[in-house]
């Protein structure tokens, strides 16, 4: 049996002022965003919320956090974005300690700061790219505290395989959008060596032998479970439960991936994440 899903109100913004995430168009973001991707995080850490309390220093991580602040497509309100979201999944039982959030753009990076010092978090903000920040982030969580790290590039070209061996480091567990509708759409091209669009998020894929030894059809799901053994090899375990993002239209776009050390957490993010997994690829 699934949970039920944790329903938080939509709170008005603290700093209407500052800038928020529309999408690339500035039309509004898609519907799944706080349907699927911050729903299944946010189920995820009330769910653990008992075993979060244990640790005395916890620390939520993500090097892609925007404004803090997004807007629907068709909706004429706000809502609070992905970290925003993990901040108050927690905050009654067990709050973060620190938030430590990262985005390209300076004032993107600086509102979700705001955004989340307005509800009472402790938080640090960082600019440039991901793979950059990642090492700054790290740096800064102290030793023996238990971290969430929330990975949510828009393609397959930004989830650089260094941004995952550096949070690997601590003690955490990933949850990952990793992007299939990238790969389904561009799986067949990229083994031109002069594209490299993939080769930052999967290191060597093109030389695996089960990936080369694909048909057409399967190369896709080949590269897909090459990354997996990949993230497997710095020491974590992936859950079956990797629950479909899907569009408006109902075509796949994302699969929220996660990982973790232990059984525990693992366990609890299949009770939250089942349901209508459908077949990869």
């Amino acid at each position: 049996m699934t949970r039920k899903s944790l329903e938080q109100p939509i709170e008005p913004d603290p700093c209407p002022e500052l800038v928020i995430e529309r999408g690339p168009k500035e039309k509004g973001v898609g519907s799944w965003v706080p349907r699927d991707k911050h729903r299944l995080l946010c189920d995820y850490l009330y769910a653990s919320r008992y075993a979060w309390k244990k640790w005395p220093q916890r620390v939520f991580i993500d090097p892609f956090c925007g404004p803090g602040r997004i807007q629907v497509e068709g909706e004429s309100f706000t809502r609070e974005g992905g970290s925003v979201m993990a901040w108050r999944a927690l905050a009654g039982h067990a709050p973060f300690g620190q938030m430590l959030v990262g985005d390209l753009v300076a004032e993107r990076a600086r509102a979700c700061e705001l955004r989340l010092k307005a509800r009472g978090a402790v938080v640090e903000s960082f600019v440039g790219p991901a793979e950059r920040t990642v090492h700054e982030m790290v740096s800064r969580v102290p030793r023996g505290a238990l971290c969430m790290a929330y990975i949510d590039p828009y393609n397959l070209e930004l989830l650089s395989f260094s941004i995952l061996q550096a949070l690997a480091t601590l003690n955490v567990d990933l949850a990952i959008n990793f992007s299939t509708m990238d790969l389904q759409r561009n799986a067949e091209f990229e083994f031109d060596p002069a594209r490299a669009r993939f080769d930052d998020a999967a290191p060597g894929w093109r030389q695996d032998a089960e990936v080369r030894g694909a048909s057409k059809q399967n190369v896709k799901l080949a590269f897909f479970q090459y990354w997996c053994r990949l993230v497997q090899g710095l020491g974590f375990a992936f859950s079956r439960e990797m629950p479909p993002v899907l569009n408006d239209r109902g075509q796949e776009i994302y699969r929220m991936v996660f990982f973790a050390r232990h059984d525990l957490p693992n366990r609890i993010w299949a009770d939250v994440a089942r349901g209508d997994n459908l077949q990869l690829f």
